[in-house]
């Protein structure tokens, strides 16, 4: 055995061990590149793989007995337990040895103890993928999955309550009793020599694909990923001791992203996992789905259940260096005695309802009247002094007035608001509006860039999925990211990128078949749109994209009555949308289905009202 395996052996002992979201015994972890080196399965190896594990197994959801929101839990689970049989095989050779070397001695130990010190957990015998697998085709496979799941749990006590168990019972309906056994055989295909990198991409694959699958629904725990990538990528979270929080996390998406970018950008691995993610989440069934996300991407950290309203479960006021989050919009069940006194809320303000001072003590307990600025003053008030934030946001929170406007003039003016980010349209399965990105840097008012703040409207800068999603390319996230970089004098970062264009540009083909394979003229493309827009290679204000606006002078923060909308500043340009002739059928095809659809509900809607008014009248 050489020495990266044995460095890797001991290292993923510390992993696995974490499940249960408690890694402070971690001392060192494996790098990530070093894992890679383990499989040679290429990117696009790998998109093949997640599409057809994907495909196969959403044949089998019109099968299932199940609502679309809980299909997910037993597919992840799955997911996760032919994680842990590749991995426990990976090292049973091992295990073995060691087993056999101390049997009868003073030294000797159980196989148990072996496997946790070497793998990081036990794995019995009965949650072998192999003995699942092989097991007849029959309603009895719902009852072995779920006693591999809770056998892992008693053997680890760390993962307990973490797993899926009950669910899998309708996965095996009467007129379909294979249904299960087809879905186990699915994730067979998972090469044996995969790595915890490989699931993890294939459990954010499947994450993903279930939001959009669910819809709106999706969106309560899932934030499409290139979204988050932009936001870390203007974020630049720095490794070493840092503390990273999440509100209101979902399945953890922010973590990982975040863990990804740092590994991208050559942190090491004892810088990586100093590390430390803190989230909460309301649901359970979603705790779970983060808590395995976490475990098959490498990252340490803790998923506490909880409402973040009125609970504190991580003491988040001034403690954190970065927050991130996609908070649920225009909340207004937040009852106020319960916020009003706590700092995370209070600091900037808490919304009222300036109606609500005149009501009588024995009428229903006060509301806000929306807790977007709860959020807001949330994130603000957990950062560190040197802390950073970026959160998604309702649009309609920018220009927001009564008790919002004085939170918001208080929060611009303190200096703390250091970007503001609209995107397109359709980039969320849950709404189809755009939402704004909020950027928070508690250093900003100690700079000289305290009274003004970047604007940039993205809205045109998507890659259309289908008629009804939109995604940021890879490209696309550079790009906007490197206009931030620019801002703050990192000229270096432009040339690196155009470099890195022209790289790919040399070795792309003139053509080719395959949507997959980017041409000479994508390239091009993406090197005209940087020179265009900046060619003296510095940041500048490009009407219709970005703008840095000052607090005072004409069209200044203050004139604009402390608007956020980057609209207002950065203003609108005519010019090509980028669509192809297809695409802006398509786009003009929803956007007239759309018409269509509301039309028909106003219509309905008229009715509705015209009986009502009969029925009062008594004609």
């Amino acid at each position: 055995m050489g020495k990266n395996e044995d460095i890797r052996v001991e290292s993923l002992v510390k992993i696995c061990s974490a499940l249960g979201c408690t890694f402070d015994d971690i001392a060192e972890i494996i790098p990530d590149k070093k894992l890679r080196s383990f499989n040679a399965m290429t990117d696009k190896e790998l998109k093949e793989l997640k599409d057809t594990l994907w495909h196969s197994a959403d044949v089998l959801r019109a099968s299932a007995h199940l609502a679309a929101n809980k299909y997910g839990q037993p597919i992840l689970g799955l997911i996760f337990l032919r994680y842990a049989d590749i991995l426990y095989k990976q090292h049973k050779e091992e295990i073995e040895e060691e087993y056999n070397r101390l049997k009868g001695g003073r030294m000797e130990k159980s196989m148990k103890e072996i496997s946790i010190e070497k793998c990081g957990f036990y794995l019995p015998e009965c949650a072998y993928y192999d003995f699942i697998n092989n097991a007849p085709d029959d309603a009895n496979k719902a009852t072995l999955v779920k006693k591999a799941m809770e056998a892992i749990e008693d053997e680890n006590p760390k993962i307990d309550g973490v797993l899926p168990k009950e669910v899998y019972a309708q996965l095996v309906p009467e007129e379909e009793p294979e249904l299960l056994s087809n879905i186990v055989r699915i994730f067979k295909d998972i090469p044996e020599n995969s790595t915890i990198d490989i699931f993890g991409e294939i459990y954010e694959y499947f994450l993903g694909n279930f939001a959009l699958a669910e819809g709106k629904d999706g969106g309560t725990f899932y934030t499409p990923a290139t979204v988050v990538r932009y936001m870390v990528e203007v974020l630049d979270p720095q490794p070493g001791e840092k503390k990273f929080l999440d509100p209101a996390c979902g399945s953890g998406g922010m973590f990982v992203q975040a863990a990804r970018y740092m590994h991208n950008h050559n942190a090491s691995e004892s810088e990586q996992m100093k590390f430390r993610c803190y989230g909460v989440e309301k649901e359970p069934d979603t705790v779970k789905l983060a808590k395995m996300n976490l475990l098959l991407n490498n990252v340490r950290g803790d998923i506490t259940q909880a409402n973040s309203f009125y609970s504190d479960p991580y003491n988040a006021f001034g403690q954190f260096d970065y927050v991130m989050a996609n908070p649920p919009f225009n909340v207004d069940e937040v009852v106020v005695e319960k916020v009003s006194d706590d700092a995370r809320f209070n600091t900037y303000g808490v919304p009222r309802n300036k109606s609500n001072s005149t009501k009588k003590k024995s009428d229903k307990k006060e509301t806000v009247p929306n807790a977007n600025y709860l959020w807001i003053g949330y994130f603000a008030t957990a950062l560190n002094e040197n802390g950073k934030a970026a959160l998604v946001m309702a649009n309609s929170a920018s220009d927001a007035s009564g008790s919002e406007y004085d939170i918001r003039k208080k929060m611009i003016e303190e200096g703390i608001i250091s970007q503001m980010v609209t995107l397109p349209s359709n980039m969320f399965s849950s709404v189809t509006l755009p939402a704004t990105l909020w950027f928070f840097d508690k250093q900003k008012p100690n700079t000289e860039k305290k009274n003004e703040i970047l604007f940039i409207d993205a809205r045109n800068v998507f890659t259309q999925i289908d008629r009804a999603h939109r995604k940021f390319s890879d490209e696309q996230i550079k790009n906007l990211g490197v206009i931030t970089k620019l801002y703050h004098g990192d000229t270096q970062a432009l040339v690196d990128l155009i470099d890195e264009y022209k790289t790919e540009l040399a070795n792309a083909p003139e053509t080719s078949d395959d949507k997959e394979v980017l041409t000479k003229a994508y390239w091009q493309s993406q090197i005209d749109w940087l020179t265009e827009r900046f060619p003296n290679g510095v940041y500048a204000d490009i009407i219709g994209l970005c703008k840095a606006a000052l607090m005072d002078g004409e069209d200044g923060i203050i004139e604009q009555d402390y608007s956020l909308n980057a609209g207002r500043y950065v203003g609108v340009v005519i010019e090509d949308d980028g669509l192809t002739e297809e695409e802006f059928k398509e786009e003009m095809l929803s956007l007239n289905a759309e018409f269509t659809s509301l039309s028909a509900e106003a219509k309905k809607l008229e009715e509705l009202i015209a009986k009502n008014l009969k029925g009062l009248l008594g004609e």
